[in-house]
């Protein structure tokens, strides 16, 4: 890299021959390229291993931070489940103390569901076990109440058997009675419907519909009494001739119905009706009548020509 010259004196021009003076020189200048390159070396490997210290330094605070990140965390997980252990013990105890204050059946349940819970924290399968035979047991009960249905259902179906042929009795009951019944003609001369002279009778005419049926028990009073859309006044009553006089108002006019007879159609008529009204006393006593007014369904004014 280097090359030494020797510089001779100004009054020598001729050459002198190399000496060993000379040789000297290129080996201190080798030797101060080397010492030069091993300086550089030095220095680099100075620099490098700084970096290298520093990265060092800077890894292992990061291992640090992460060993203190882990050590925080598994203490917060410990503290955690330690947590957990300890409440699922607080419920265990809590539900064995409750069991220990019941009594009866309800004790019993309570001691059930402590085991259960215990046995959470011991075997889950356990806890399957008795679910399965929990599930059995619904099972069996919902097959019991399915049967207890079933025998219900048969128990209803025997009782509309016998509504039914309670029904069908009393219909024909209701048609024997309603053919006893007789039709007869009514004091305005209008033929009247059939009329019923006791109380199984009206109850019978009651249930064929064809009018409205309104009781009455009258006395003897100083004015009328309402019945249904008329009022009616007892002027005299003979029980030994089943025989009474009354007095009708109706659409504020007033007849007199005198002498009349047990089961007579007593026939009026009102303004809203196209067929004749009809009173008729079943029974006569001293100064008392009973029996029932038969109005018609369908009420409508009548021409008034």
């Amino acid at each position: 890299m280097f090359s030494i010259r020797g510089d001779s004196p100004a009054s020598d021009s001729s050459p002198t021959p190399p000496s060993e003076g000379g040789g000297g020189g290129a080996k201190t200048a080798i030797l101060f390229v080397l010492v030069i390159a091993l300086i550089a070396a030095t220095g680099y490997l100075f620099i490098q291993v700084t970096q290298t210290r520093s990265e060092l330094a800077q890894t292992r605070e990061a291992l640090l931070d992460e060993i203190s990140k882990i050590h925080e965390t598994s203490a917060v997980s410990t503290q955690t489940s330690r947590r957990s252990v300890e409440s699922l013990k607080s419920d265990v105890d809590a539900a064995r103390r409750q069991a220990s204050q019941l009594a009866g059946q309800a004790k019993i349940d309570a001691e059930k569901h402590a085991e259960e819970l215990a046995a959470n924290l011991q075997k889950v399968q356990q806890e399957q076990a008795q679910r399965v035979s929990a599930v059995s047991a619904e099972v069996s009960q919902v097959k019991d109440q399915a049967s207890a249905a079933n025998t219900k259902i048969s128990e209803v179906s025997t009782d509309v058997g016998n509504v039914k042929t309670e029904v069908a009795s009393t219909r024909s009951e209701l048609e024997k009675t309603i053919a006893q019944l007789k039709a007869t003609q009514g004091d305005l001369g209008v033929q009247s419907g059939l009329i019923a002279t006791n109380g199984k009778e009206l109850a019978a005419l009651k249930a064929l519909g064809e009018r409205n049926y309104v009781e009455f028990r009258l006395g003897k009073t100083k004015g009328p009494q309402k019945v249904g859309d008329i009022s009616v006044l007892l002027k005299k009553a003979d029980p030994k001739t089943n025989r009474y006089t009354i007095t009708v108002i109706a659409d504020d006019k007033t007849v007199e119905k005198r002498d009349k007879t047990v089961n007579e159609p007593v026939q009026f008529m009102l303004a809203k009706a196209s067929q004749p009204y009809e009173l008729v006393v079943n029974d006569v006593k001293k100064d008392l009548i009973s029996g029932y007014v038969a109005a018609p369904k369908v009420q409508q004014t009548r021409n008034q020509n």
